[in-house]
């Protein structure tokens, strides 16, 4: 009952939210200026998905997104699995690790925009950097999960360092490292719109924002567009979560989660 539950309560929620906005703006309660009309917002939402222009800076957004997620899990599971399977490189490289995993990506914006301008490469290497660390620490907590005895018994058997890393240590860690991505993909989509929002020119859906908040009477643009980058939030994390589903159908929590949707 609550796998069905769920999307009902999340569907009367986002209901009420769109409710109270609508009554607190017509109600005169705050000034249109300020917090136009949830309706009006949601029409210019739709509207804008016609607009060939916006429709592009939402695929400059996404092409950056994709591009950094891509580059991070790219460097961040090899030296994850490096740094599970092998304890002297951890420990070797741990205190750098520690000093650069608390930089928030936000503040290095000025100094990337300095050295790489503020184009697409800025944007990359950003989300590059902030989606790092997710994917990495799942990485290496994954393979500290791994079972010990399908480890030993695959090393009784004569097998080796790498076949034990493919066979047992990679599988298992499969799930912990598609929970990773999913966690950097929402970091990244928003380093991406936040990034566009500081640069203030160019294309992108954070550049589309930071323009409206310029223009006069731009508010309801601006939230029309931060409409737009929650539902490609949703989207994202949804097809995500439905893909760990299909490929990791195995793991407990999913069985659990099937289980409980047959029985309903």
């Amino acid at each position: 009952m609550r796998v069905r539950q769920e999307p009902v309560l999340g569907v009367l929620g986002v209901l009420l939210a769109f409710g109270v906005c609508e009554a607190v703006s017509r109600g005169g309660i705050v000034r249109r200026d300020y917090l136009p009309p949830a309706s009006e917002v949601l029409a210019r939402a739709v509207e804008l998905a016609g607009d060939p222009v916006f429709l592009d800076g939402i695929g400059a957004t996404l092409r950056a997104w994709a591009l950094g997620l891509c580059l991070a899990s790219a460097i961040a599971v090899p030296l994850g699995l490096l740094l599970g399977s092998v304890p002297v490189v951890d420990a070797a490289v741990r205190a750098i690790v520690e000093f650069l995993r608390p930089l928030p990506s936000v503040a290095l914006i000025p100094l990337v925009s300095l050295l790489l301008g503020s184009g697409t490469e800025t944007k990359v290497a950003l989300i590059t950097y902030a989606c790092v660390w997710p994917i990495l620490f799942n990485t290496v907590y994954g393979i500290g999960e791994t079972d010990p005895l399908a480890k030993d018994t695959l090393r009784a058997f004569g097998f080796g360092r790498l076949a034990v890393l493919l066979r047992v240590e990679l599988p298992g860690t499969a799930p912990f490292i598609a929970a990773g991505i999913r966690i950097s993909a929402a970091v990244a989509l928003i380093l991406a719109v936040a990034t566009e929002i500081l640069a203030g020119f160019g294309e992108g859906l954070g550049i589309f924002i930071a323009q409206a908040g310029l223009a006069t009477n731009g508010t309801r643009d601006v939230l029309a567009g931060v409409v737009w980058a929650g539902t490609l939030g949703l989207v994202v994390n949804g097809v995500l979560v439905w893909g760990e589903r299909r490929l990791f159908a195995w793991t407990p929590e999913h069985r659990e989660a099937a289980g409980q949707g047959a029985r309903t």
